[in-house]
C-alpha cells in the first residue's frame, strides 16, 4: 500500500495492470493511494509495508448488505487493524502480515471462505 502526491499521473509500473495479485488505484482531492504488490510499488511513493491482501471469496453480488459488517466486526473483536477495498465482484482486505493467521482463523471461524 502506498500514497503519491495528489495530481500524480498513472505510473508506468502499474499502467500493464495487475500480472499477479491485485492492483487498486484510487485518486482523491489530496493524494492517490494504490494498493499493489511490493515489485509494482511505483518510484517515489510513500510506502506502508507488511501487509497481506485476503480476498473474500465470492463474487459479491452488489444488491447484498451486511457483508462488510460481517468482515470487519469478527476482526475489529479480535483487535486486527484492517484496510478494507472492493471491485464490482469482491471484497478484500489488507491486514498486517504478523496477523495474518489470526485475521483468516477468525474470518474462516465465522463461515467467511478467505485465501490470500
Amino acid at each position: 500500500m502506498c500514497r503519491l502526491p495528489a495530481g500524480s499521473a498513472l505510473p508506468a509500473s502499474l499502467s500493464s495492470g495487475p500480472d499477479k495479485g491485485v492492483i487498486s488505484v484510487t485518486w482523491a482531492p489530496d493524494e492517490m493511494s494504490v494498493i499493489c504488490p511490493s515489485d509494482r510499488i511505483p518510484d517515489g511513493a510513500t510506502v506502508e509495508a507488511a501487509w497481506r491482501c485476503l480476498r473474500v471469496v465470492g463474487p459479491m453480488h452488489l444488491a447484498l448488505t451486511g457483508i462488510l459488517a460481517s468482515l470487519v466486526g469478527p476482526l475489529a473483536d479480535a483487535r486486527v487493524n484492517i484496510v478494507a477495498f472492493s471491485t464490482y465482484d469482491t471484497d478484500y482486505l489488507l491486514v498486517p502480515q504478523v496477523r495474518l493467521t489470526e485475521a483468516m482463523d477468525t474470518l474462516t471461524a465465522v463461515g467467511h471462505r478467505i485465501t490470500a
